[in-house]
């Protein structure tokens, strides 16, 4: 071990006391779970299956929603091997909860210090460790990796400026990134940066280009269809902050021929985003409410879990996060999945190269303010064979996606008991 990871031990022990309380503040705030905190701090809330456990990690929602494809492969392959999923989000945990397969356990992550990550471990004593992107923490990594576990960091993905930030680590990122017995990278550069660092190269995979359609209820999409009485809907999904009002604002001229469903990336904005389309003297219905959806109200679509429900109603769907600056963008090819329509913004760069491939495939519209959308919202709306043309780009180009998950579990079976 490096004289800096050596450091970062002795440092994340002498701290780990102070964990429950941080734990508490962050619980106050809604950012952990009450009822499950005490797994942040390795104390297991789940028996350990028998037999070979393959655990997965992504940080947070896109992270360990791209993991599914994945674990729903092990538990179809390989049903005598548990599959435990870790994450650190509230919102990734009931997401999780309603998407992972039968058998497959979810737990939160434990903080990345000793005495927690031998908790942890101990209790579940992995055979495999699969961590996605780029989340890498040294004791729970090293711990995994001394307890005889085979790791893998799939679909790696790592900025210049965390390069930097590792490279100037010296022996101590040398040492974490050749823990791993398996690195897939999501594209050359990536794979470069990472054999500066040590890692190695096994070739490349997106798991986020993969992924089956989203689930939905089958009765609640026949009874919304009904309630909407054949008026097209108009879907913008995943919205944060200022683009609720781009999209009222989109949608304004086709109010008396349409209706807009709004879907925010956190749940938790739900009542603001009602309140912003009451502002504007418009009828607004809110889900969590048991408000009921129709056209003659703006709905907002405040749950976890629907959004393929409201991907099936709509006409053409704008995807947030791309009109705003910070968010870089979110996941164009669950539209693509379901053979919908799909706009967003230019300030995508977390997913810069699968809008780039889908804009060469013809697959994507891009606007760059809100009269663009509203010309997008009125073309779909007038139901333009141009945009039914875009949508079946997109799905043959996501279908195509799906191998990514065939070459990357076919390696991974081979660190598998």
């Amino acid at each position: 071990m490096s004289l800096a990871l050596g450091g970062y031990r002795t440092a994340t022990a002498l701290l780990e006391p102070l964990a429950p309380a941080v734990l508490k503040a962050r619980l106050k705030r809604g950012k952990e779970d009450p009822a499950r905190w005490g797994e942040r701090l390795g104390r297991a809330g789940a028996a350990r299956p028998h037999g070979p456990l393959i655990w997965f990690h992504g940080a947070s929602v896109g992270e360990s929603l791209s993991l599914l494809p994945l674990v729903e492969r092990l538990r179809t392959e390989r049903p005598d091997a548990g599959a435990l999923v870790t994450s650190g989000t509230v919102t990734s945990a009931e997401l999780l909860a309603r998407r992972l397969p039968p058998g497959a356990i979810h737990q939160y992550v434990p903080v990345d210090a000793p005495g927690a990550v031998r908790r942890f471990l101990a209790h579940w004593g992995p055979d495999a460790a699969v961590f996605v992107e780029s989340e890498l923490w040294p004791n729970l990594l090293l711990g995994a990796k001394a307890s005889g576990a085979k790791l893998a960091l799939l679909s790696a993905r790592v900025g210049d400026d965390s390069a930097r930030g590792w490279a100037r680590a010296g022996g101590a990122a040398r040492s974490l990134f050749s823990a791993f017995d398996l690195v897939m990278a999501q594209d050359d550069a990536t794979a470069a940066k990472l054999s500066a660092l040590g890692a190695r190269d096994d070739g490349r995979v997106n798991l986020k280009y993969a992924g089956d359609p989203l689930p939905a209820d089958r009765a609640e999409l026949d009874a919304l269809r009904a309630a909407y009485a054949g008026r097209p809907v108009l879907l913008a999904a995943s919205t944060h902050p200022g683009e609720e009002a781009q999209a009222l604002d989109a949608f304004a001229p086709l109010a008396d021929r349409a209706a807009l469903v709004i879907v925010p990336r956190h749940p938790a904005r739900g009542a603001e985003a009602a309140a912003l389309i009451r502002s504007r003297g418009s009828p607004a219905g809110l889900r969590s409410a048991g408000d009921p959806a129709g056209p003659d109200t703006t709905y907002v679509a405040d749950t976890l879990g629907e959004l393929g429900l409201w991907l099936r109603l709509c006409r053409a769907v704008y995807v947030g996060g791309g009109l705003v600056e910070g968010v870089g963008g979110h996941n164009p090819l669950e539209p693509a999945r379901l053979d919908r329509p799909a706009a967003t913004g230019p300030h995508v760069h977390n997913w810069r190269e699968v809008y780039a491939a889908l804009c060469a495939a013809g697959g994507i519209t891009v606007v760059r303010d809100a009269g663009e959308l509203a010309d997008f919202f009125r073309r779909a709306a007038d139901g333009d064979p141009a945009l039914c043309a875009q949508a079946e780009h997109a799905r043959l180009f996501a279908a195509a996606q799906n191998g990514a998950v065939e070459a990357a579990f076919a390696r991974l079976k081979a660190l598998l008991p």
